[in-house]
Formats: structure tokens, C-alpha cells, sequence
């Protein structure tokens, strides 16, 4: 159990937590949310220790390890295993103490410690993980030294996953994954066995890897059961009953203080008006809660081009005489909104750069728009921003004819206002950098943009700022992402890079995300469905599957609902326990039993939980099987 009572800190006077509490019970995943600059990293580092608290006290049950993702792993020439295997210290201290131990008792209780924390397991367990986060197993054979900085971050990810911590801390995990890492890590987190705090504004995480929100809001923090969508929709609800109140009490004050107005100066009214004068003090005003104000994008729009403005026939592309893309024929036009999947290392980026026109192409044909005008953003353009420049001048740079007052105002279309306008890039955030980029991207009105992951570093409301203004923007999109929210809602074609093509995936996001989910030989046999099975291959057609029959669907259709119906109870009942477990009360030294016999019922209902949901996963993939 983590407990936060009546915690204060401030950072150069200026308050960011005041007087908070909150409890999160033992083995719940929550996630923590707020404004970027609420204190969220800050409270992290509370958490760990890092920083003095003004007030208040954290505890956490005695002997209790915290991990995190403090920093990349540094560049040696350590495997990326060995680096992973390293971060369980008890283990390896172990392994190295049986080597050199030679009294009989202390190898034997050596041996029996290492059985009990399963040592004999941990490499199949770090490859696993590093699978997961994108390493191929000849890849992690390699020392640290031969991958990139972004790189490195997912095997800092991967050590802390593999450590075990009984209290893990992630500050935005997913900023460098792909989809696909970032799928698994939902997966991953939402089985983890211990208690999890999580800071995201990956909407896909917070709704399918955490059962809490934690909301850190006016110096003061909330505990709120279910996925995020849960919590906006509560939000917006409470919202709307306090906004009710309000208007009444509007409308009570504003009758009172007719009263007092027309009466005061009355003699045989004076008492009465005096009495409603108090009446007036004493009335607590209800504050309605701030709704997060969206940080909008302005794209200039482009003028329409005829179709189409790329089109491609037999083009190969690669790097050094090596084609990583061969036999692409693909067209794109003005109106398209295009989402590129595909696994780590596949060529989504290459195929970016050339669209783009960043990578030439080694054969076949590629045709342009005569005037044809390109917008790129990546990831790694925020290094190449100048960090002793000001927004201001990178824009007067680009637009040396504009007057201050024009590149103020595209400043401020992205959000950069007058304050980060002069503000040195080195100090800006990196949502205000991410903004600066993309402004720099835009700034000609292209026709296609083309966005690599664009919404890292980038909070919750300037992501739905970003969807407004891609679903607004005339001109063609090219996505890739692990937002897959932010896919969902902008892209309406899919096309799945893999095995040195690029094809169309006819089928939608969820599809795709059960896909890359499934066991590895099922995802083969699913991303290979139609690949030459005519009759002129000269193979053998295969048997034609018996349809199911009416009673068999309907059998199948009512296990899947029984199903169901006990995944909702089970639900249901672990809201109900989460709740009572967060009560601070229940942790009081006479309660002390009290709480123990909850926590038992809470984990027997998520063990309960998780037999339920093999069960509903079985009883659906019947069901569609039988469908098919």
C-alpha cells in the first residue's frame, strides 16, 4: 500500500502540491494524470525520495524496492541481456556468491534462495520482455553501444520491468515505443503483479492497463476508479450537476440580493435585509472544475491539386544499394489519411522518407505533383531545433520578410504564446518543442503532411488539439503512430508494411491490434491470408469449411454472454472492494484486520477476474470461429 497524507511541496515558492492524500492499495495499476507543470514528475520523485516534502509523510510497506526509468542505459559494450539480466541485484549477487561459496549451509540456502526466485528462468524472462519492447534475438546479443539513444530507453524500460519492483514508477513509457511495444506494454502492465503508477496521456493505456486514475488537479489529488474514459465521463458529469447548482445558487443570491438592495435603507425591513446579508457570507460559492483548455493547431490550408499527387509503379527503396521496400505501386491523393502499420524495422520510416523526398528511389517509377508541397515531421527533428534560439527567431529564420507581429500570431495558432515565444528552446518543454516542430513542418501550407509519431511529449488536450486539426486540414496524411486513438479517429486507409512491401490492410485498428497480440505463428498465418491461393499455383484448394450450425451459433452466443455476464459482476465487485480499499480509515491501527480480510477479497475477486476473462477470450474466439 502506498499512502500520501496531507503532502505539501514548492518549487521556488510557487505551490504544486498542497495538503494532498491518497491511498493506493497494494497491486492496483493507476495511472496519473494532470496538466503538464502539475507536479506529476515531481511527485514522483517525492515517491522515491529525491526531494523533502514541506509537509505530510509517504509511507510504503518496510522493504518495499521502487523502480523507475530514470535515464538510458549507457552505450557499453554489455549485451543487451546481460544489461537486463544485471538489474535483478539480488540474483545476480547470488549467482556470484555460489560460484565462490564453500560452506555446505550457506550454498544450500544460496541454492534455495535462487530456486525461489525462479533464477533459472530469468534469461527466457529478460528475452521475453525485450522481444516485447522490439529487440530480435540477435539484436540483444549486441552490446549497448550499436543502438541509438531512443533505443537504449527501451532497455532501461526492460531492466526495471524484469527487476520487479513492488512499487513501479513510469513517467510517459510509451514516448519511445511503436505500436507495437506499446500494445505489448499495456498487456504487460495490466498483468503485472505488483502496484503500478503510471503518468501517460496515451488514452489506449490509461483505458485498457490500469483499473484507477489518480488526478492531480489545484494542488490536490483524486482518486477515481476505472479507465480513463470512465473518469472523463464522471468528470463531465459532475460537471454538469455542479453547473446545475451553480445556476441555482446564482439564481438564490441573486434574490437575496434584490432584497437587501431594496430593503436596507428600510427601517421596518432592516432586520430582514441584515438577516439575508449573513445569509449571502455564509453561502460557499461552488467552484465548477476547469475543463483542460484544448491547445489548438492552426494548419494553413493548401490550394487543391488534381489526383493524384504521388504515384508510385514498381519503385524499390532502400539504403546503400540495399532495397529495404521493393515492387511498391501505390498512389496517394490530396483527400487520403493514411495510418502506416507495420512491426519495428519493417520500413514505415523509410517509406516516410520517400514520400517525403528525403530518400531517393532506386527503381521503378515515382511521380510528383509538379508543385507539390511536403510537410515532414519526425521525432528526431526536435534535436535539430537551435537550443540557444528562441521560437521566435527559428520562425524569422524561415519568414524573414514577415513583420513580428504576423510570426507572433503563427506562434500563437500553435500554441506558443508570448511568454514561450522568447523563451530559449534548451528551456522549452517537449510538447512546446514537439509544437515548434510541427508549426516549422506546416509553415509552407503543404499538401501532404507527412507525421511520425507527432504526439510525443504532447498532453492530453494538445493531442485532441491535434486531431481537430488533422479531421479540418485539406491536404493528404500520412500517419505512424502508437496513438492508437489518435489513428482511430484521423486515418481512414491502413497500410501494413511488412516483408519489403507495402499492402493494404482491409480490416480496422481493433483487428490489427488483435494481430499483433496473438501467438507469433497465428499472426503469420493471419498477415498472410490471401497470398496466391488460386488454381493456377498448382496447389491443392483446400476443403471448404462445414458452416456451423444455428444451434451451435446459438450455444456459442450464450456462453459468450454468460461470459459476459460474470466478467461485469467481477468488475462490479472489484470497483466496489478498490473503493472501500482506498478509504484512509480502513488503514487506522484498530482496523488493522479489517484491512487485511479486504485485500484477501480483493485478490481473490482479480484472480477471479482473470480465470473470467480466459474464459470470455475462449468463448469469443468459438464464437468467431464458428462465424468465419
Amino acid at each position: 500500500m502506498l499512502k500520501l497524507d496531507d503532502i505539501s511541496y514548492s518549487v521556488e515558492g510557487r505551490p504544486l502540491i498542497e495538503h494532498a492524500s491518497a491511498v493506493i492499495p497494494t497491486g492496483h495499476k493507476v495511472g496519473l494524470v494532470g496538466r503538464n507543470g502539475s507536479g506529476k514528475t515531481t511527485l514522483f520523485r517525492l515517491i522515491r525520495g529525491e526531494l523533502t516534502l514541506e509537509t505530510g509523510r509517504i509511507t510504503l510497506p518496510a522493504r518495499a524496492r521502487i523502480g523507475g526509468v530514470a535515464q538510458e542505459v549507457p552505450g557499453s559494450e554489455v549485451s543487451l541481456i546481460d544489461t537486463v539480466l544485471a538489474a535483478d541485484t539480488e540474483r545476480a549477487g547470488l549467482l556470484a556468491e555460489a560460484e565462490t561459496a564453500t560452506d555446505p549451509a550457506r550454498i544450500s540456502e544460496v541454492q534455495t534462495r535462487l530456486a525461489d526466485i525462479d533464477a533459472w528462468s530469468a534469461e527466457a524472462r529478460a528475452a521475453t520482455i525485450l522481444r516485447g519492447l522490439g529487440f530480435t534475438s540477435a539484436e540483444q546479443a549486441m552490446p549497448c553501444s550499436a543502438f541509438s539513444g531512443g533505443w537504449r530507453m527501451r532497455v532501461a524500460l526492460a531492466a526495471v520491468l524484469f527487476s520487479a519492483p513492488d512499487l513501479l514508477l513510469l513517467d510517459e513509457p510509451t514516448n519511445y515505443l511503436d505500436l507495437e511495444g506499446a500494445l505489448w506494454l499495456e498487456t504487460y502492465l495490466a498483468r503485472y503483479p505488483h502496484t503500478v503508477l503510471v503518468i501517460s496521456h496515451d488514452r489506449g493505456l490509461l483505458n485498457r492497463a490500469v483499473g484507477a486514475i489518480l488526478h492531480l488537479e489545484h494542488r490536490k489529488l483524486t482518486l477515481w476508479q476505472g479507465p480513463y474514459d470512465q473518469f472523463a465521463r464522471q468528470r463531465a458529469e459532475q460537471r454538469a450537476v455542479l453547473e446545475a447548482q451553480a445556476k441555482k445558487q446564482a439564481l438564490r443570491r441573486a434574490h437575496l440580493q434584490s432584497f437587501v438592495d431594496r430593503f436596507k435603507a428600510k427601517a421596518t425591513k432592516a432586520k430582514q435585509a441584515q438577516s439575508r446579508v449573513k445569509m449571502l457570507e455564509k453561502m460557499e460559492t461552488i467552484t465548477l472544475p476547469e475543463d483542460a483548455a484544448r491547445k489548438a493547431f492552426t494548419f494553413p490550408e493548401p490550394e487543391e491539386m488534381p489526383p493524384p499527387i504521388i504515384q508510385m509503379e514498381n519503385t524499390a527503396v532502400g539504403y546503400d544499394g540495399h532495397a529495404v521496400l521493393k515492387r511498391l505501386s501505390l498512389r496517394i491523393d490530396q483527400d487520403d489519411r493514411i495510418a502506416l502499420l507495420g512491426r519495428n524495422g519493417e520500413g514505415k520510416s523509410t517509406l516516410s522518407k520517400l514520400l517525403a523526398n528525403r530518400l531517393p528511389a532506386m527503381e521503378g517509377q515515382l511521380r510528383r505533383s509538379g508543385k507539390l508541397r511536403i510537410g515532414y515531421f519526425a521525432q528526431h527533428q526536435l534535436d535539430e531545433l537551435e537550443p540557444d534560439e528562441t521560437p521566435l527567431q527559428h520562425l524569422r529564420r524561415a519568414r524573414p520578410d514577415e513583420t513580428p507581429a504576423k510570426l507572433r500570431a503563427r506562434l500563437a495558432g500553435f500554441g506558443l504564446m508570448a511568454d514561450q515565444a522568447e523563451t530559449e528552446v534548451a528551456r522549452l518543454s517537449g510538447g512546446q518543442k514537439a509544437r515548434l516542430s510541427l508549426l516549422l513542418a506546416t509553415l509552407d501550407a503543404p499538401h501532404m503532411l507527412i507525421l511520425d509519431e507527432p504526439t510525443n511529449h504532447l498532453d492530453m488536450e494538445s493531442r485532441e488539439g491535434l486531431v481537430e486539426a488533422l479531421t479540418a486540414y485539406s491536404g493528404a496524411v500520412i500517419l505512424v503512430s502508437h496513438d492508437m486513438h489518435l489513428l482511430s479517429l484521423v486515418a481512414d486507409r491502413l497500410w501494413l508494411v511488412k516483408d519489403g512491401s507495402v499492402t493494404p490492410f482491409e480490416e480496422d485498428l481493433e483487428a490489427y491490434r488483435r494481430l499483433l497480440l496473438s501467438p507469433a505463428s497465428k499472426a503469420e498465418d493471419k498477415a498472410g491470408t490471401g497470398a496466391g491461393t488460386g488454381a493456377g499455383n498448382g496447389a491443392k484448394p483446400a476443403p471448404k469449411p462445414r458452416r456451423a450450425s444455428r444451434d451451435e451459433l446459438q450455444a456459442a452466443r450464450s456462453e459468450l454472454r454468460k461470459c459476459e455476464g460474470r466478467l461485469e459482476k467481477l468488475n462490479e465487485m472489484r470497483d466496489r472492494l478498490a473503493k472501500k480499499l482506498a478509504d484512509p480509515a480502513l488503514y487506522e491501527p484498530a482496523r488493522v484486520g479489517e484491512a487485511e480480510t479486504w485485500q484477501k477479497k480483493y485478490a481473490e475477486v482479480m484472480n477471479g477476474l482473470d480465470r473470467a476473462e480466459t474464459l470470455w477470450v475462449a468463448a469469443q474466439e468459438r464464437l468467431d470461429a464458428l462465424e468465419a
